[in-house]
């Protein structure tokens, strides 16, 4: 495995990673820049000023500025990602980066918002339109600077040879594909499992919540969908890679099965957790409300920390940088936060066609289709044809080889009015009360969240948000024949959705988990995640009765894996004849299931888990057809799985196999030392950007970020979820904020690995170690604040 050999070179670095992290945690200079720029599109003077941190705080005469000064901000921090997010997104890779991309961009347009721009317009705040309208123009601005040479072209735009692009305000609404919606791959994944094994099978695949008995739906038969069925929709949602232009045009690909489920574990793994304390349980009498959304973590940071102030407007927190506002935060007067909140919005529908038309209600239903030409970089346009049905986009079709063929198209409520990625936070800006934070809630379009709110008043709360499909005759769990016989029947009012106000615990948080309340009407899906984060982060709130901020920076970067527990005492009654198996076993009862750095069982604990429990069990008591679908399972329901009688005759022989396999694994490649052995030496963050394939190694060095060791897995409330493969951490806190409810500026934050995108910029990695750690930096509101903490103040005028 590519840990093993990485772990023996990494001993010898060590000293070199942390002699590298101390330099970059030095202070910051007291010295604060002064300049002036001139900008044309701004209507008034106004001020930019950058602190220690290189968090933006703009003051603007109206809101329209700021709008305006956001867009021009984010280009001047990260150009390259947001044109790249708004190329792959229209669907304009191949413009600028040739004709490997022609694929990516056909399978983008597929997903882009094709409805009623008006109602679309209608569904968000009544005062959106401007600040979309002003952050496009912003942008402009920069690119237009930037094309005139008075601004430098950010350096992987000379990689690619490539320029940025103008906007337009719809690109921001049109493009769909970055928010979290789902089931569609489990979907997939359950009907080829229920073909080569049948449902049973797909039991160790995915735990179900609440529990329920999956069927095939009515007329569906399973082993007519292609392994590749979701090719297009997974290039769609894909980010962006750039090994086909360092390897002259060509890439490989891997199977569709793997690329499936690494499309499903990227989706496991982008959780998040929130939480809202009451006056009553805090040290100050007032609330407290702390956020860390877990997405995939890399250079530049996913997310960007801003604050906007306008005589009708403040608001500071975080959210994408292409995006107007800020997804989650505050203003003067309330804070919210977020994390997904399971709706299963996303449907495949399977059809029966001859050419391009589908049987539905008995009848030939012609499909709509679209032809559009795709820019290619250096060769001619190619014209395409994108398919639709009445359900939505066509992701694949079988050929018809004379008794007809089969069609596939997915139905989401990307399709739906309103359902821009976390564009509902509109409603947010500008909300002063419970009653308003209701408002904009019931008004969330995707992703599915879990909202908290605090108020200045004391005030707190919880509610989920997002459009619901009401389905009347199926469980949303499998694909459905496309004929009339399943069909949503309208969405669900989000008022209906559950919510909490002032709860009597005087705290709520949520993590991902199955929420909803006994006796809730109907599920709103059943792939939840699983318990183990939920449970450490209520245990340690129960038990802090006049909680601290420092107490909730300890949880959001707590290493306490709960569901070790589960596992752990399955083993408790085991011993071995294998001198080194019962050492590790010894460890393993041992272990306070936290994973620090410095921790033995960590990493026997997480190599078992990770590459040998789940693998052993699934060969034991899945079909043989159905083994390489399920893989390792996941691992709670693995774990439930084992916890089951009808597991205890083999559970114990299960446990030390794959147990003395994991120890095999890790003597290899940490030493026959058990003592040596450390969770820090296998699990690391080394972020490293798409584009620096294309760079030279001096440039590449600077481009990426890390090694750093840190603690945690995907089950401790810190979620450093990683690639099993080198144990490199892929997903967690994009960004952390614990926030004091009406003391604003004794809040804090940390992004990672820094607010620029700029790899020569000292904001670039500054606050990477800090994050590692476990740190924060001060995020700063009042004007009093902002002023002492400034780096750079950069004062604004309208020019031409």
């Amino acid at each position: 495995m590519a840990w093993i050999g990485r772990a023996l070179a990494g001993a010898l670095a060590g000293g070199l990673i942390a002699g590298a992290a101390q330099a970059q945690a030095t202070g910051p200079s007291t010295a604060v820049r002064q300049e002036a720029w001139s900008v044309a599109g701004l209507a008034a003077p106004a001020q930019l000023v950058v602190d220690h941190w290189g968090i933006p705080h703009i003051f603007a005469a109206s809101a329209r500025d700021a709008f305006f000064l956001q867009g021009y901000n984010a280009a001047r921090d990260r150009l390259w990602q947001i044109d790249l997010w708004r190329k792959r997104g229209l669907g304009r890779l191949a413009a600028s980066f040739g004709p490997a991309y022609v694929a990516q961009d056909r399978a983008a347009r597929l997903f882009l918002y094709r409805g009623d721009m008006a109602a679309e317009w209608a569904a968000y705040d009544p005062q959106s339109r401007v600040a979309v309208e002003a952050f496009a123009a912003g942008v402009n601005a920069y690119v237009a600077e930037v094309k005139a040479g008075k601004r430098p072209l950010p350096v992987e735009f000379k990689l690619t040879a490539s320029q940025p692009e103008a906007w337009a305000a719809e690109d921001i609404l049109r493009i769909r594909s970055h928010a979290l919606v789902s089931n569609v791959t489990s979907e997939v994944a359950r009907a080829q499992v229920a073909c080569a094994g049948g449902l049973d099978a797909d039991r160790l695949r995915r735990k179900l919540e609440p529990e329920h008995r999956t069927v095939v739906p009515v007329g569906l038969d399973p082993c007519v969908i292609p392994a590749d069925v979701l090719k297009d929709y997974l290039l769609a949602t894909a980010s962006v890679g750039f090994e086909a232009l360092a390897a002259g045009g060509r890439k490989a690909e891997a199977p569709a099965q793997v690329q499936l489920a690494e499309a499903m574990e990227a989706y496991q793994s982008e959780g998040s957790n929130n939480w809202v304390i009451a006056p009553s349980r805090t040290a100050t009498g007032r609330p407290i409300l702390a956020n860390d959304p877990h997405r995939p973590v890399g250079v530049p940071s996913l997310r960007y920390i801003v604050q906007l102030s306008a005589p009708d407007l403040d608001i500071i927190g975080a959210g994408e940088p292409a995006l107007p506002g800020v997804s989650f935060g505050h203003n003067a007067q309330m804070a919210w936060g977020l994390t997904i909140f399971y709706i299963d919005q996303e449907d495949l529908y399977v059809y029966d066609t001859k050419g391009d038309s589908y049987r539905y209600k008995g009848g030939p239903e012609p499909m709509k289709l679209v032809h559009e030409t795709i820019e290619v970089k250096g060769e001619a346009p190619r014209d395409v044809t994108l398919k639709f049905t009445r359900h939505g986009p066509v992701i694949d079709e079988t050929p018809d080889t004379g008794k007809g063929g089969h069609a596939f198209a997915m139905r989401t409520v990307w399709n739906e009015p309103g359902a821009s990625g976390y564009f509902g936070s509109s409603r947010m800006w500008r909300a002063k009360s419970w009653a308003d934070f209701k408002t904009g809630q019931e008004h969330w379009g995707a992703p599915p969240l879990n909202l908290v709110y605090a108020g200045v008043g004391g005030d707190i709360g919880w509610s989920a948000a997002g459009l619901t499909p009401v389905r009347p005759n199926w469980d949303g769990l499998m694909p459905v024949p496309g004929d009339g016989r399943y069909e949503w029947a309208g969405l669900r009012p989000e008022a209906e959705l559950p919510n909490v106000h002032n709860p009597a615990e005087g705290f709520f948080a949520t993590a991902n988990e199955m929420n909803l309340p006994v006796g809730y009407k109907s599920p709103t899906g059943y792939e939840w995640g699983d318990r183990s984060r939920i449970t450490r982060i209520k245990e340690v709130l129960a038990g802090q009765p006049k909680a601290t901020l420092a107490d909730s920076m300890a949880l959001q970067t707590d290493a306490h894996d709960a569901l070790s527990r589960r596992t752990i005492a399955l083993i408790q009654p085991l011993t071995s004849p294998d001198p080194a198996v019962r050492q590790a076993l010894d460890l393993l009862k041992a272990w306070d299931n936290n994973e620090t750095t410095d921790s033995a069982a960590a990493a026997i604990y997480q190599v078992w888990a990770a590459n040998h429990l789940g693998h052993t069990v699934v060969q034991a008591v899945t079909p043989e057809g159905a083994r390489t679908l399920v893989g390792s399972g996941g691992l709670d329901a693995v774990v439930t799985w084992l916890e089951t009688p009808e597991a205890a005759p083999r559970r114990d022989a299960l446990l030390l196999e794959s147990l003395g396999a994991a120890v095999k694994d890790l003597q290899r490649g940490l030493g026959p030392d058990m003592a040596s052995w450390s969770w820090g030496r296998l699990h690391h963050a080394d972020f490293k950007p798409a584009a620096a394939v294309l760079a030279d190694r001096q440039l590449a060095r600077q481009m990426e970020t890390g090694p750093l060791e840190v603690p945690g897995s995907a089950s401790s409330p810190r979620a450093a979820t990683y690639r099993p493969g080198d144990f490199d951490q892929i997903a967690g806190a994009s960004v952390r904020l614990v926030m004091d409810v009406g003391a604003w500026d004794n809040s804090v934050a940390v992004n990672t690995p820094g607010q620029s995108g700029d790899p020569f910029s000292v904001h670039y990695r500054d606050l990477f170690p800090l994050w590692a750690s476990g740190a924060y930096v001060p995020l700063d509101f009042s004007r009093v604040a902002v002023d002492r903490d400034a780096e750079l103040v950069i004062s604004l005028t309208p020019g031409r």
